[in-house]
Parts: C-alpha cells; sequence; structure tokens
C-alpha cells in the first residue's frame, strides 16, 4: 500500500527485522521467563508510541474474532520492547499524515508496512530494512487482456488504480500518464472500483492483495511478474535514539529465529483473514439513513448540462438535480438547491452557508485544503475551442508558439490553471463568466478559450457552423461534490454514489445528458 509491493512469499526471507505483539513468555513448570539476550541495551521500562494504522493486514488490524488490536507489527514490537526493556504504547493514526507525524515528534515510532524510500528518509530515520515486499498487479478474474504493466501501457483504453501518498502510486507514475492513473484515498475503495470495472487493474502490494482477494478469490486475481521490490522499516524522527537499539533487537530476532517464526505465521497458508473479515460487505441497500435531514446544496443554474433553467417550462434542471434528487431518495434527506455565483461558491461552502455545491467543481489539492470532496464521480477533459474557420490552431503548443495569439478562459476555474501551465498572464484573458470569453472569441477578441469539453459540446450549439472543438485532451480531471470540512454528509454521499454507479443509474443519466440526444445549448438559455 503506502509502502510497499506484492512478493509476500520474498515476505518470508529472514531479512526481516522485526517486532510487535508476542506476549511476553509466561512462567514454565521449567521456570521463570528467559532473561533478554546479554549486550543489548537496557531502556529502563521507557515508553514508546507506535504509530499503527490497524487496517494493514497482516501487519496490524483489529482481530474480527476478539475486537482487540493484532498482527504483525504487534507481535514484533511486543518482543522488541520484551528484549530492550521498554514498554510499547501503540496508537492508531490514520496512513495519511503518518509520516509528518512521526517527523513532527507526534510519535516515537511508526509501523505500518512503510516502504524505505529516499525521499521519506529525508524526513525520518528508517531502521533496517526488515522485510521485501513485491509490487504486483490486481485484476477482475476474467480478465484476458493484462497479463503484465507493458499491456496496460500499450492499450490506451487501460486505466490503472491506486492508493494516493504512497509508493504503489509512484510506481504507477514511472510507467503510464497522471490521466491513465485514478488514484483513491484508501485501497477499498480503488478495489471496489476495479470489480465494478470502473478500472481496468490495481498496482497493489502483493501482501495486501492476497488479502483483499478474500472472499473475493472469484471476483479478482493477482497477474504478471513483480514490478519492484522494497524493503519495509521502522521510521522514527529524525536523530532519535531508538533506531541503534532497535536495530540490535531486529538482528537479535532474525538470529534467535524469532522473525522466521512470526513470519511462518503472519505471511504462511494458515494466516485466513481476510478484508472481507475486516470490513465486511454491507447488506444491499443498507445506506445511511438521514431521517428527513434538509441538505442545502449551492448551484450556480447556468452550467449545462448539470444546472441551468429549462427555457421550456422555466425551471430548474439539470444533472445535478436528477442525480441530488437520487442520492437524497437512497439517504432520506430533502435537497433544498440554492442559486449561488460560481465566484465565491467553494468559500461560502467552506464557511457553512451551504451544506454541499454541486456545480461540476474539478477536485484539486489546493480546494481541498478548504473544503471536503465526495469521491470523483465523473472524468472531464479540457479542450481547446476555436473559431470554425481557425487554421492557426491544432494544439496549445501551436498557441504557444505563436506569441500573437491570445487564450481566453474564466477566472478561478482549473480552466484558468491549466492555461497558466502553458502561457504567461499577458496572453491570457481572464473573463467572469465562459459566455463572456466565447463572445469574444466568435468577435475575434481572441484566438482560443480553453474550456471543459463538455461545455464545449453546449457552447456548440446553434454555433457548430462558427466554433469548433480540436486538439488533444489538455488535461483529465475528475470532479466532487463539496462540502464544508469535516461535514459528516461526505461519507453518506459517497455510499449513495456508489449505490447509483452499481445500480445503473448513474449510466443512464450521463447517457441522457452528455449524449448526442441533449439539445439544449447556450443560445437556448440566453
Amino acid at each position: 500500500m503506502k509502502r510497499f509491493s506484492y512478493f509476500w512469499l520474498v515476505v518470508i526471507t529472514a531479512l526481516l527485522l522485526g517486532a510487535c505483539a508476542q506476549a511476553t513468555p509466561e512462567a514454565t513448570e521449567e521456570g521463570p521467563p528467559p532473561e533478554p539476550p546479554s549486550g543489548l541495551p537496557d531502556l529502563g521500562g521507557q515508553e514508546v508510541t507506535i504509530a499503527v494504522e490497524n487496517a494493514y493486514l497482516p501487519f496490524n488490524y483489529i482481530d474480527p474474532e476478539t475486537g482487540e488490536p493484532a498482527g504483525w507489527d504487534y507481535e514484533v514490537w511486543d518482543e522488541i520492547c520484551r528484549l530492550l526493556n521498554c514498554t510499547p504504547n501503540y496508537v492508531e493514526a490514520a496512513w495519511e499524515g503518518m509520516i509528518q507525524a512521526v517527523s513532527d515528534g507526534q510519535f516515537d515510532a511508526a509501523a505500518d508496512g512503510i516502504t524505505i524510500t529516499e525521499d521519506r528518509a529525508e524526513v525520518v530515520d528508517f531502521s533496517e530494512g526488515y522485510i521485501n515486499i513485491e509490487q504486483r498487479l490486481l485484476v477482475r478474474i476474467d480478465e484476458e487482456r493484462i497479463e503484465s504493466i507493458q499491456d496496460i501501457v500499450d492499450n490506451e483504453d487501460l486505466k490503472l488504480g491506486t492508493q494516493t501518498g504512497t509508493t504503489n502510486y509512484e510506481t504507477a507514475s514511472q510507467f503510464l500518464p497522471e490521466d491513465r492513473i485514478q488514484a483513491f484515498e484508501q485501497f477499498p475503495f480503488a478495489v471496489q472500483a476495479l470489480i465494478s470495472g470502473d478500472i481496468d487493474a490495481v498496482i497493489i502490494d502483493e501482501v495486501a492483495g492476497q488479502g483483499y482477494l478474500g472472499e473475493n478469490a472469484d471476483v479478482l486475481k493477482l497477474v504478471g511478474p513483480s514490478l519492484s521490490s522494497d524493503q519495509l522499516g521502522f521510521i522514527f524522527p529524525k536523530g532519535s535514539d531508538l533506531v541503534e537499539p532497535v536495530n540490535a533487537a531486529i538482528e537479535e530476532l532474525a538470529q534467535n529465529g524469532f522473525l522466521s517464526e512470526v513470519n511462518a505465521r503472519y505471511f504462511g497458508p494458515d494466516f485466513t483473514i481476510s478484508y472481507d473479515d475486516l470490513f465486511p460487505p454491507e447488506e444491499e441497500g443498507a445506506l445511511p439513513d438521514l431521517g428527513g435531514q434538509d441538505v442545502t446544496i449551492a448551484v450556480e443554474n447556468a452550467y449545462l448540462p448539470f444546472n441551468y433553467i429549462d427555457p421550456e417550462t422555466g425551471e430548474p434542471a439539470g444533472w445535478d438535480y436528477e442525480v441530488w434528487d437520487e442520492i437524497c431518495r437512497l439517504l432520506n434527506c430533502t435537497p433544498n438547491y440554492v442559486e449561488a455565483a460560481w465566484e465565491g461558491m467553494i468559500q461560502a461552502v467552506s464557511d457553512g452557508q451551504f451544506d454541499a455545491a454541486a456545480d461540476g467543481i474539478t477536485i484539486t489539492e489546493d480546494r481541498a485544503e478548504v473544503v471536503d470532496f465526495s469521491e470523483g464521480y465523473i472524468n472531464i477533459e479540457q479542450r481547446l475551442l476555436v473559431r470554425i474557420d481557425e487554421e492557426r490552431i491544432e494544439s496549445i503548443q501551436d498557441i504557444v508558439d505563436n506569441e500573437d495569439l491570445k487564450l481566453g478562459t474564466q477566472t478561478g476555474t482549473t480552466n484558468y490553471e491549466t492555461a497558466s501551465q502553458f502561457l504567461p498572464e499577458d496572453r491570457i484573458q481572464a473573463f467572469e463568466q465562459f459566455p463572456f470569453a466565447v463572445q469574444a472569441l466568435i468577435s475575434g477578441d481572441i484566438d482560443a478559450v480553453i474550456i471543459d469539453e463538455v461545455a464545449g459540446q453546449g457552447y456548440l450549439g446553434e454555433n457548430a457552423d462558427v466554433l469548433k472543438l480540436v486538439g488533444p485532451s489538455l488535461s483529465s480531471d475528475q470532479l466532487g461534490f463539496i462540502f464544508p470540512k469535516g461535514s459528516e454528509l461526505v461519507e453518506p454521499v459517497n455510499a449513495a454514489l456508489q449505490e447509483l454507479m452499481d445500480n445503473g443509474f448513474l449510466q443512464e443519466v450521463n447517457t441522457r445528458y452528455f449524449g448526442p440526444d441533449f439539445d439544449i445549448t447556450y443560445d437556448d438559455l440566453g
């Protein structure tokens, strides 16, 4: 995951460094437990706080039978502390932010299957590597197109999933451009997207892949050779006095056979706990019930086909309305749509003026600092819109190379950010609303507009004899709904979105609004 890879046969090699929860040996009929070997440091009973995720098989998890923490990390660290005379204090922490938290000194150590990398070693100290992990490809059981990563590279129709902030993501980036990688906050989301057919493969650590197979052995399989072989290590704040004692204990555990024993137990065929055991799938229809809660949703009512005022009925309509109506039907909530200008909408949601916003909002890291996003519900391509008789422009590079050409877009959008990646500000003309940019293009004041392809199709409308879309996609972005930070609506809405993907509703509504039968244009809206 975050951390390492797949080949868990290699995992059992005695390279393992160890440290976790083998309970202190009990006294036996022969006498008291053996004393720790001489020559190891004595930490004098020091408490050591150790960050664990409690969700990463087989290293750390909550035992489904006992409800207690368990796993390789616990057994090894318990034994390390027995040898060094320290007291392990395990603290549950999310993977995202764990390395930085250790770097900041919030924990004395972290044990969470963490891959040793040069970048991470700049902010934390690593123990000696205690295990080798292989990265592999997880695919659907009936997948016949993929036998190796090269098959994915060669077929541009295939999309690869993984988890953000992991070495798996880094490996994916070595083979594919970003627009062919779909990153998820947690691996279970990636695996579910694979099962549902939204992506075609997942790069995953082999040990974790085996855990995900579980009861999905009739649905998923691991294919191809190892993509990389990485070592895992415990991490500590830079300059920690614990590194050398822990390394000495790991060496002792490798020599006395403890690591071989614990590896055989957790990485061998007798370890049968799976992610299905830890996170049982919810019964069909078991969605959260919001008890009729009123949910205020900001919409612009001016962004085809997501939200607009129907020119025939004078009533609000669009993709956002249909999807949110269905979400609230599933969750037992009442949608209350409030018209709001795009400029200021994200900040208004951040300030709590609305419970959510639905306006074709691109998921970006900067925005995610002030609002929470739902899971992405659609991919949007950015394209160039030009006049029908334009012969100078076939790609963004043509604009870059010709300083006489001027590019238009809308302020405060990802389209503007994309434009800024290619051109200096004095060659970009930003407008408050996209219709003004399109009008400037038609009148010849600018030479092209960067625009979301869906919106571009809407602008063509009756202007098909005046405008055209040209060139390849400039970027592929996911759209999501936004919520105030910490909103309790995020998880229920994500669950509802997943249900809408599974039951075919999203496919049906996408066909209706993004297909050839949707003929409302911005000319119709006025």
